[in-house]
């Protein structure tokens, strides 16, 4: 059975068509506000797909597992961009252009959000008033389930584990970033909350910041809710601290040339602690192995905190293109060692790191 696999993101559109484990065509695309004649450019060079999947970063309250797309499907899914404006506009329209190009193809919706459904409540539930969480179901979903499952899964083939044993930090660190703690194969807490903007710093994302400077700069300083929107979306992270870009290469390669905003750029990603960074792996025994993918991953290593137990100690694996995490001491803040290797799952480069 042939798949359509489209990834439609927030810097980009990733398509693969996959015959069981074989990839016959793939394609990344830039992100652009009509995904139709890219998509029509690949299809036309590609086998007929018996089926598509697309990924479909916010499910909402309403959708906790993946769902073939119809009519209905596609406007409830409509009501949901909202939540997370960068994502869900996109996907929602290779969806459509998808069904205008090969109506016959069946679409089904993966969500981003689905894999952290399993969240306890203690995690996915925040200190509000209660009628939010029950009226509006304002509460923590988590991103990029899609990636952790996998990233998940994969560790535990590389460490020869069953998942069910298992317990990880997984880090999916690109032009969007999250960490995900993963317990027997279930999401059990993780950095993004209620959209993809809360958690580490990211590419044009803020990451979180302190809810008051959102009331200050509305109050205070005359700015619209749409205005502050668009700039932790859109005008924050690696583009608003380094003035160069969002793509981390150009900031690399301006660091290099001496320019002082692009090295304190880099210096925020790499550390990845303090709020944002979550409290592992302490309450988590005596090993965690961490795994990495994504296109940031060959520069950063994301700061955990120190091991509570003297004889605790870290698993760090590459799962994944362009990543690399083999940290040679114990991962505590500031990082430092960036290094610009690349790494593929196989071999899996895997590192301990005792604690001290």
């Amino acid at each position: 059975m042939r798949i359509l696999v489209v990834n439609a993101g927030s810097s980009s559109l990733k398509l693969r068509l996959l015959d069981g484990a074989d990839v016959l065509t793939a394609e990344d695309l830039p992100a652009t506000d009509d995904p139709e004649p890219g998509l029509a450019r690949f299809l036309d060079g590609a086998p007929q797909p018996d089926a598509a999947g697309h990924r479909v970063v916010h499910g909402g309250p309403e959708f906790r597992e993946s769902v073939l797309v119809d009519a209905d499907v596609a406007g409830r899914l409509e009501a949901l961009s909202d939540l997370a404006p960068l994502h869900n506009p996109p996907a929602l329209a290779a969806i459509a252009a998808l069904r205008r190009l090969r109506p016959e193809v069946p679409a089904v919706a993966c969500f981003d959000t689905a894999f952290h459904a399993t969240l306890p409540e203690a995690a996915g539930i925040y200190p509000v008033p209660w009628a939010w969480t029950e009226r509006w179901g304002v509460r923590r979903y988590g991103f990029h389930g899609l990636s952790h499952a996998w990233a998940s899964r994969r560790a535990a083939e590389l460490v020869e584990r069953p998942p069910g044993e298992l317990r990880l930090v997984s880090c999916h660190l690109g032009a969007g970033a999250s960490l995900a703690a993963v317990a027997g194969g279930r999401s059990v807490d993780t950095t993004m909350g209620f959209t993809p903007l809360e958690g580490l710093m990211m590419a044009t994302r803020s990451g979180t910041v302190d809810p008051g400077l959102v009331l200050w700069l509305q109050r205070d300083r005359g700015l619209a809710a749409g205005d502050v929107e668009q700039a932790l979306d859109r005008q924050s992270g690696l583009l608003g601290v380094s003035g160069v870009s969002a793509d981390m290469r150009e900031v690399e390669r301006a660091a290099g040339s001496g320019n002082r905003r692009a090295a304190l750029a880099i210096d925020l990603t790499t550390t990845a602690c303090g709020p944002a960074s979550p409290p592992w792996p302490p309450p988590w025994a005596a090993s965690t192995p961490s795994c990495s993918r994504g296109a940031w991953a060959s520069t950063l290593r994301p700061c955990g905190r120190r091991p509570a137990s003297p004889s605790a100690s870290w698993v760090s694996i590459s799962t994944g293109r362009g990543t690399r995490l083999s940290p040679t001491t114990t991962p505590t803040c500031p990082p430092g060692g960036r290094g610009r290797g690349r790494s593929s799952c196989t071999p899996a480069r895997i590192s301990r790191s005792p604690a001290r």
